[in-house]
């Protein structure tokens, strides 16, 4: 039998949550029935290696705003990758999101209607609206579909933001939607009668910041880096 090859996939990475990214893979990782191979957006790194070059943007409110647009190019355009902000945390099973990849679009998403009534979010960042908020915070990418090709790190370096984050490069026909409980916000998606969403996104800010505790699924999160962290006790005698 052929062993299925680990599906790809970019988490935005932040100096100043790192622990968001930390909970976020444990929390895919530990939930998904099909091996993943999980790796951190660094700007630093793909500035080192050559794919990204743009100037520090102050309206940038993560460090990962423009590199999770990167993805397809990382993959050498070949096969599907899923890119995901690193304030999700990951309740359901990665494996059913990827059984939803359809060949026929060049990106999928799910298709928010998203105006946040806060001025900031997280650690004092500008709250900003747009059309398509949210859209690009979750995105699986069919990197080797032909429309794909365009989005070069010399696009993604020079291009706005509005035509990035709006996947201007594609046709709206290109855009495949996915069910919101794959990007489900906190503070806006209609919380579920039971049970929780298969991803919770807290876009507004998590309980890694002490302004932002109290939030819906909060103690989820909690419980996830209580366990993310005690199972890193567990790695310290061999990687010692």
């Amino acid at each position: 039998m052929t062993a299925v090859r680990p599906f790809p996939v970019y988490v935005g990475w932040d100096s100043r949550e790192d622990i968001a990214y930390q909970v976020c893979r444990h929390s895919m990782l530990r939930r998904s029935s099909r091996p993943l191979d999980v790796m951190a957006l660094r700007q630093d790194d793909l500035r080192q290696r050559g794919y990204y070059q743009r100037e520090v943007d102050p309206l940038a409110s993560t460090e990962f705003t423009y590199t999770r647009f990167l993805v397809p190019a990382l993959t050498e355009y070949r096969g599907w990758a899923l890119f995901c902000d690193c304030d999700f945390l990951w309740l359901g099973d990665l494996a059913n999101l990827i059984d939803l990849t359809d060949d026929r679009y060049a990106v999928m998403c799910v298709h928010h209607d998203h105006n946040p009534p806060e001025t900031v979010k997280m650690d004092g960042a500008i709250q900003t609206r747009y059309p398509r908020k949210n859209w690009s915070s979750m995105v699986l990418y069919n990197c080797g579909h032909p429309a794909n090709a365009a989005l070069t790190p010399d696009l993604v370096n020079s291009e706005s933001g509005a035509f990035l984050h709006r996947f201007q490069w594609l046709d709206d026909s290109l855009i495949g939607a996915l069910p919101e409980t794959w990007n489900w916000l906190e503070g806006w998606s209609q919380k579920p009668d039971q049970g929780a969403p298969e991803v919770v996104h807290f876009t507004r800010g998590g309980p890694w910041f002490k302004n932002w505790q109290d939030v819906d699924f909060g103690d989820l999160w909690l419980a996830e880096e209580a366990h993310y962290k005690e199972s890193m006790k567990e790695l310290e005698p061999e990687l010692a």
